[in-house]
């Protein structure tokens, strides 16, 4: 049986956020009408999920949980995006990985569950039990605030305003999320190093 190899900082981060800045790129060098881009965008965007997960496979003999469920996902909704050259699918399809996210890890509180832990793995070392309920409750409540603001975002605003939140609104106030619960998790044993190791990967 393979061992998963740990992979290092650089190649989660190329994993983890590499396909969503083809994405980002793909929508803002494509020529032509916003439609056009973001079918482009969303092609190559599902291909270079595909290729992240052969990537983790590869490097790691390991597929992360949270970066199989969005590759899943992107291939579905870009698939009917591409199909019915129709933006919203792809629009929609982070309020439904926010969702999903958020109703496991709301079931894993409920049921005395660490789905979390499960889900990050062993991104926070020594963690105390009463840690990982607190973080689990957070990013569930983070990720409905997400899904209700992804959803508010695409149906009220355009295609490139929505693109552009996805990068400058999304991943910052994930990031700055992450960084917002470093004090609480540093009050239940997690060591200064470890701090800001794991943030989900972008849907």
């Amino acid at each position: 049986m393979s061992v998963a190899n740990k992979p290092s900082p650089g190649l989660r981060l190329a994993i983890d956020y590499g396909p969503l800045l083809v994405f980002f790129a793909v929508n803002f060098l494509a020529p032509g009408p916003a439609i056009a881009r973001i079918v482009a965008a969303t092609a190559t965007f599902m291909v270079a999920m595909v290729a992240a997960l052969g990537l983790s496979w590869w490097k790691t003999r390991h597929l992360p949980p949270m970066l199989l469920i969005s590759a899943v996902l992107v291939v579905v909704f870009g698939g009917l995006t591409i199909w019915f050259h129709d933006e919203r699918f792809i629009k929609m399809k982070p309020t439904f990985v926010y969702g999903i996210f958020a109703a496991t890890l709301g079931f894993g509180l409920a049921t005395g569950r660490p789905l979390l832990q499960m889900l990050l793995e062993s991104a926070y070392p020594g963690l105390t039990a009463t840690g990982w309920r607190k973080l689990t409750r957070n990013w569930a409540l983070f990720f409905v605030a997400m899904a209700l603001l992804n959803e508010a975002v695409w149906r009220s605003t355009s295609t490139d305003f929505w693109v552009g939140f996805k990068l400058w609104g999304a991943i910052p106030l994930t990031f700055g999320f992450a960084l917002a619960n470093v004090p609480m998790l540093m009050r239940h044993g997690l060591q200064p190093a470890d701090a800001v190791s794991a943030v989900p990967p972008q849907e």
